[in-house]
């Protein structure tokens, strides 16, 4: 060991230098990034948007480290360094800047991430978390890549291998891949969300989690209904939840003994049932056809409410209605009905248990054999 180069002034003074530069530069930024945080979180609470509120908690995760490692270099850089030392402090800025930028991004997204779920009703989850994931994930992968790329190292072959392993582990998973897409195709458009009630197919039920693969749909029976989401995305799906009102069309028929005046009424009294029920808007009520037992009308009215059980109250009270006034006007509902007409010749004689239908049998010829007719 060198005694000499300790016991040179110049060295310890340098080392003075260097250690209070970098406690006073320490200090002025720790307390710069206080200040501004303090400052952001002030203009967070008479603003509207979010954006001040994560600016000052991404801004608080600052790290102490990182700080002192600022501090430290720019220490160093007030004494004199030898080549090798400037360049490798040169390098320093850039990993402890890539480094701070990392962590501010992650904690952005992570506070995003808990910002769809603060009111605990987050539309998609497992989404989210999958989004989350693959951001930070990115996020880190290129802060690794740029500090390599800082340190002279080949990032070329390193980026070439990481493509044929992902095509590989793609191949591998295709299928559990296709699900998870489709979960985030489901999260991203978002044709369904927790809670909402969907008919596809045979199946008719509520959304109780949409999941990485599968989504589970509570069925009206009771059973639970667990579909892949790549085949759910398939299918043509219906959301009542979503539905502002419903669209309601019903026929009804009358006999063909109705008086024309009375079947021209029918069109108005449907209007005035329809019109004093709430929840309801009449469309049109109409004498639509002659079918073969019975003069058809159309009705066509809307339903306030997406509620399938409002619905059918509603309905049913127009039924009961319907029947009444048609009771009052003395006005038959239609039923299927046949008439047999017979021309020429005369009626065959008709015969019970044998006995022709003008003799009727009397109680002492039970038993006896029936005579010809």
């Amino acid at each position: 060991m060198n005694w000499d180069v300790l016991l040179n002034e110049s060295i310890w003074i340098d080392i003075a230098i260097v250690t209070a530069v970098t406690v006073i530069s320490y200090w002025v930024l720790r307390t710069l990034v206080k200040i501004l945080t303090r400052r952001l979180h002030a203009m967070s609470k008479g603003s509207k948007t979010r954006i001040y509120a994560f600016a000052a908690e991404m801004l608080s995760r600052t790290s102490r480290l990182l700080i002192f490692a600022f501090s430290l270099l720019i220490g160093l850089k007030i004494v004199e360094l030898s080549p090798r030392w400037e360049a490798t402090m040169a390098h320093g800025w850039f990993v402890a800047l890539a480094f701070q930028i990392a962590l501010w991004l992650d904690c952005g997204v992570r506070l995003w991430m808990e910002s769809l779920t603060h009111d605990g009703k987050t539309r998609n989850p497992v989404t989210t978390t999958i989004i989350g994931i693959m951001i930070r994930l990115v996020v880190w992968t290129m802060m690794l890549l740029s500090i390599l790329a800082n340190l002279g190292v080949d990032i070329t072959a390193l980026i070439a291998s990481l493509g044929v392993g992902g095509i590989a582990i793609a191949l591998a998973v295709q299928t559990l891949l296709s699900d998870v897409f489709a979960s985030l195709s489901i999260g991203i458009d978002k044709p369904f969300e927790v809670g909402d009630f969907v008919v596809f197919g045979d199946v008719a039920g509520t959304i109780e989690h949409i999941g990485l693969k599968t989504t589970r749909i509570r069925a009206l029976s009771g059973e639970q209904i667990v579909v892949s989401n790549a085949d759910l995305l398939k299918q043509t799906l219906h959301n009542y939840k979503r539905m502002q009102q419903r669209r309601i069309v019903f026929k009804f028929g009358v006999t063909y003994n109705t008086p024309p005046a009375k079947v021209r009424e029918i069109g108005g009294v449907v209007r005035g049932i329809i019109e004093g029920i709430e929840m309801t808007r009449f469309d049109r009520a109409h004498f639509l056809a002659f079918d073969d037992y019975q003069l058809t009308f159309e009705v066509v009215y809307m339903v306030l409410s997406s509620e399938y059980n409002r619905y059918m109250d509603i309905q049913q009270e127009i039924n009961l209605k319907l029947m009444e006034r048609f009771a009052e006007m003395e006005v038959q509902f239609a039923f299927p009905t046949q008439s047999v007409e017979f021309i020429g010749g005369t009626l065959p004689e008709i015969t019970v248990a044998g006995v022709p239908k003008d003799r009727p049998a009397a109680n002492g010829d039970q038993g006896a054999e029936p005579q010809p007719a």
